[in-house]
C-alpha cells in the first residue's frame, strides 16, 4: 500500500471535480448518448476481458435498498438497474460526476436518488442499506479505512458489498526491474489519451505509476496486496469470495488475442475484488 502523506479530502475532491472518469479520454462530449455507450463498451471489453462479471452484483436485489457508493458516471447503478434493482442511492464526492450520472439515468429511464457524499464520513443513517457497491473508488481517498467503516455502518444486519481497490499484482511488484519494456512500448504509442497520461509507461517508480493511471494531478491512488486488503476488511466483514479483474489492454500499442487478455484480466489483474458479508 503505498503512502497518502499530504493529501487530504478537498484535494482529492478538487481533482475529480475537475476530471470526472472517461473526461479526456472519449471522443465524444461528456453527457452525450454516445459518451456514456463508447463508456459502458470500454469498461466491458478492457476492465472484464469483454463480459461483465456477474459475480459482482448479488441477485435478487428487486426492491432492496442499494448504495452505490462513488458512482463516477453512473456505470454501475445502470447495470444494477438492468439487474433488476429498482432502489439505488447514488452518492459521489463532486458535483460534476453526480451531473453525469443524472444525465445517464436519464438517458436508460434509470430512477435513481443522487446525494454528494464523502465516503470517509457518509451522511446516511445507520443500517439502511441491503447493498453496498463501491468500485475503484476508496483507493483515491486519503482514509481507506474510514471508508470500510462507514460501509458496514450503513449497512443492515447481514448486509452484503461488493468493493474493489487496485491490486499489487505481478506487474507491478517487477515495474523497477522490467520498467525498461515499458519504455519500448511508449516509443510504439502506448499510454492513456488524455489527463497528461500519454507517457505513462516511462514512469519507473510503481507508485508514481498507479497515481498517474487517473491523471498527472491525480493527488492520490494506492494499491494493495492481497493480505493488506483482506486485514482492512476481515474486522467488518465475512469475505465470501476474491477475485482479480482489469488489465488494460487498451493502453497497449497492440491488441491482445482475447484468450490472453481473458487470462491476463483473471490471473493478472490490477483491481481485486472482495464479495463481503457484514459481521
Amino acid at each position: 500500500m503505498n503512502p497518502s502523506s499530504g493529501v487530504n479530502i478537498q484535494k482529492v475532491k478538487a481533482f475529480w471535480e475537475a476530471n470526472p472518469l472517461w473526461t479526456g479520454e472519449s471522443k465524444y462530449t461528456p453527457g452525450t448518448k454516445e459518451f456514456f455507450e463508447e463508456h459502458r463498451k470500454i469498461v466491458l471489453e478492457d476492465c472484464f476481458a469483454g463480459k461483465l462479471d456477474e459475480r459482482a452484483i448479488p441477485k435478487n436485489l428487486g426492491k432492496k435498498r442499494v448504495l452505490d457508493l462513488g458512482c463516477g458516471l453512473g456505470f454501475w447503478s445502470i447495470e444494477l438497474f438492468l439487474r433488476g434493482c429498482k432502489n439505488i442511492v447514488a452518492v459521489d464526492l463532486t458535483e460534476s460526476s453526480l451531473s453525469l450520472t443524472k444525465k445517464r439515468c436519464s438517458n436508460y429511464g434509470v430512477k435513481a436518488k443522487l446525494s454528494v457524499q464523502n465516503a470517509e464520513e457518509l451522511g446516511l443513517d445507520d443500517e439502511t442499506f441491503s447493498h453496498v457497491n463501491c468500485h475503484g473508488v476508496i483507493h483515491h481517498t486519503p482514509e481507506t479505512d474510514a471508508c470500510i467503516k462507514e460501509i458496514h455502518r450503513v449497512l443492515e444486519k447481514n448486509g452484503t458489498a461488493c468493493i474493489s481497490v487496485y491490486f499489487l499484482n505481478i506487474f507491478l511488484r517487477l515495474w523497477p526491474l522490467i520498467n525498461f519494456f515499458g519504455k519500448i512500448i511508449t516509443f510504439f504509442g502506448a499510454g492513456l489519451r488524455g489527463r497528461g497520461r500519454e507517457r505513462i509507461y516511462e514512469v519507473r517508480d510503481c507508485d508514481e505509476l498507479v497515481r498517474l493511471y487517473d491523471g498527472i494531478d491525480n493527488p492520490i491512488g494506492k494499491y494493495y496486496t492481497m493480505d493488506e486488503f483482506k486485514t482492512m476488511l476481515e474486522p467488518y466483514f465475512k469475505i465470501e469470495e476474491v477475485y482479480l479483474h482489469y488489465f488494460p489492454a487498451r493502453t497497449l500499442p497492440f491488441k491482445l488475442p482475447k484468450s490472453v487478455h481473458r487470462f491476463l484480466d483473471r490471473h493478472s489483474g490490477f483491481l481485486v475484488y472482495a464479495n463481503l458479508k457484514k459481521r
